[in-house]
């Protein structure tokens, strides 16, 4: 386990505000004291995530994920707590000690660690390979696709061997048989050999945002197939959530980022200029990329190929990052298939006026629907206009949509009139379906066995008090800790976090709850608690009632008891039931007594 001192800890969370972080991540808009958009982790449509400035917290009311910037970039990025704070910590130029000791015992870190050194010690090895002698068949294919030395240096591009040579030198430097197949660049075959898994192929390193080697692609240099073999996923790599040279890219100016299918696409347009590029590791775009993409760049502009798979691969792509809130636009070419074999045959300069005049979503889809229909053919142009009418139905901004409705009126001979009666109906019937179909984000919070036998009204009181001894420490617990004690406490969830309150406050005081648990449940259910307002105006009187019901609720099962006992009295001496009958008239007088 990683260990940091809380005061290190709590400096980092305080130098990263949870809403400028997520920001990077989520369109956020200011609702009251909080920020709202649409969750990062499941599909919804309308926005229940909340971000709270005040207590620094997030919390989804649809799927029930929250927590502290912590938890939110752990998960959005999917890292452990070490690479958290080291993310967390450049990011607001906080320099970490080393790490002690205990950091050993954690075997996957460790591993971890090593695959890393591994895929470095690999792309060296790699890249120096690609410069000897017996490497000619790869010197022909650079030369062939003219990539020069600084493009060789930059991408670490090299040649791999043709048996067991990059095991044979891992193995000399000391790394075991589990680290060496841990990073996937070796094969154990079934008759105990182990076999480097990429052999006489140009090898393209790719590594993630910070520089760590994290996986390979393995070109063949001749047309046999396949043409690429690329690392599996492993402890470093999830090809979903990282792009190719974006590592490189942020070097420059990413204001714009354009992101193309291969890596050669992308090799080939930085050997001529053109470094703001980046590949998406396999055509299919995922949420994880649209991420980073926003999060480096201003606008993304998709260069796929312009095949069929293609096209269908940027429409994918185009609507993860619309409902991003990227500013997207589409590259045109014409005259080849993809932007390696535009730059090379026209030229830097022309690209560059393809890239200047990318079209925006709206005419992207324009255009495919186009080229599907006979405009000259009046049921097609009826299915266009209609098709155009959804299409431009989901553009939010009016000018926007104006400005679309006028180019195209004037392009396909339709009326303006026409397509505006188009886009109301579906509005219109939108906003009439929404208003019968949309119900309140319901608080998902954590349910088991246990919970779900008890009442509503039982959970909600219990998360009351969690959320007054938390925000009100000074008012309540003196207080509370003695009247409601944690044998009081029905939910097995909420009895844990309370003793752990008391616990805490009977050492001290609490800065953050959610720091004492490292259970994701009990993070995400706490979220939940703390976003809540449990509307209290009056905090004083809140407690004197809670206090109130919690007595009255204590005297009721006494009373009750009490009376269960005196049901049956064969058993009991005179003096037994003397004494149960005062403590019962007690108990029904105090009853009396309770507001």
């Amino acid at each position: 386990m990683v260990r940091y001192s809380e005061e290190l800890i709590e400096e980092i969370k305080n130098s990263n505000d949870i809403v400028d972080v997520i920001s990077q991540y989520v369109i956020l808009k200011r609702s009251g004291r909080n920020f709202f958009g649409l969750c990062p982790f499941h599909k919804e449509k309308s926005p229940s995530f909340s971000v709270s400035p005040d207590k620094q917290i997030f919390h989804c009311f649809g799927c029930g994920v929250g927590g502290n910037v912590i938890h939110f970039v752990s998960k959005i990025e999917n890292i452990d707590f070490r690479e958290t704070i080291e993310l967390l910590a450049n990011r607001a130029n906080i320099t970490l000690p080393t790490l002690d000791n205990s950091y050993q015992d954690n075997k996957r870190a460790i591993l971890k660690s090593k695959v890393y050194e591994i895929n470095e010690i690999a792309a060296k090895f790699y890249h120096e390979n690609l410069y000897r002698p017996t490497s000619k068949e790869a010197q022909n294919y650079i030369k062939k696709r003219k990539l020069d030395n600084r493009t060789l240096k930059s991408f670490l591009i090299g040649y791999s061997g043709t048996f067991d040579e990059l095991y044979r030198v891992l193995k000399s430097k000391g790394y075991t048989e589990e680290e060496i197949l841990a990073s996937s660049l070796v094969n154990k075959t079934d008759n105990g050999r182990f076999v480097d898994r990429f052999r006489r192929r140009l090898m393209i390193p790719i590594q993630d945002t910070t520089g760590r080697f994290i996986a390979f692609g393995g070109r063949v240099l001749d047309d046999s197939k396949p043409k690429y073999i690329n690392s599996p996923e492993n402890i470093v790599y999830s090809k979903g959530r990282n792009l190719f040279g974006l590592n490189i890219a942020k070097k420059g100016d990413t204001k714009k980022i354009i992101i193309v299918e291969g890596y050669m696409d992308a090799i080939s347009l930085y050997q001529r200029g053109i470094t703001n590029v980046v590949a998406s590791l396999g055509t299919a775009l995922t949420e994880q990329q649209g991420r980073l993409l926003r999060k480096n760049s201003e606008q993304v502009i998709i260069g796929y190929d312009a095949d069929g798979a293609g096209q269908a691969a940027t429409l994918r792509g185009l609507e993860i990052l619309q409902n991003m809130g990227c500013d997207i636009r589409v590259l045109q070419i014409y005259g080849a298939k993809d932007p390696d074999e535009f730059i090379i045959k026209y030229g830097p300069e022309r690209f560059q006026k393809c890239v200047d005049n990318a079209i925006s979503l709206v005419e992207f889809k324009v255009k495919i629907l186009k080229q599907n229909l006979n405009i000259e053919n009046i049921n097609d142009k009826i299915k266009f206009l209609n098709e155009i009418a959804k299409i431009l139905a989901k553009v939010d901004n009016n000018m926007e949509k104006e400005i679309y409705i006028d180019k195209i009126s004037e392009e396909y001979g339709i009326s303006k009139e026409a397509i505006y009666g188009e886009v109301n109906k579906l509005i219109y019937n939108k906003s009439s379906e929404k208003k019968v179909l949309e119900r309140p984000p319901i608080k998902n919070y954590i349910q088991n066995k246990q919970t779900e036998k008890l009442d509503e009204s039982v959970i909600k009181r219990e998360k009351m008090v969690i959320y007054i001894l938390v925000n009100y420490p000074k008012e309540s617990y003196s207080s509370i800790k003695d009247k409601i004690t944690v044998d009081d406490i029905k939910s097995e969830i909420n009895k844990k976090i309370i003793l752990k309150i008391y616990e805490q406050y009977a050492k001290g005081s609490i800065n953050n709850i959610i720091d004492l648990f490292d259970e994701e449940e009990i993070v995400n259910y706490l979220s939940g608690i703390m976003t809540d307002d449990f509307g209290i105006s009056d905090i004083n009187k809140c407690i004197e009632d809670l206090l109130n019901t919690y007595n009255k609720e204590k005297l009721i099962n006494t009373r009750n008891d009490i009376i269960k006992k005196l049901e049956n009295t064969n058993n009991m001496s005179a003096e037994e039931i003397k004494q149960l009958e005062e403590k019962l008239n007690e108990t029904i007088l105090k009853l009396a007594k309770v507001k």
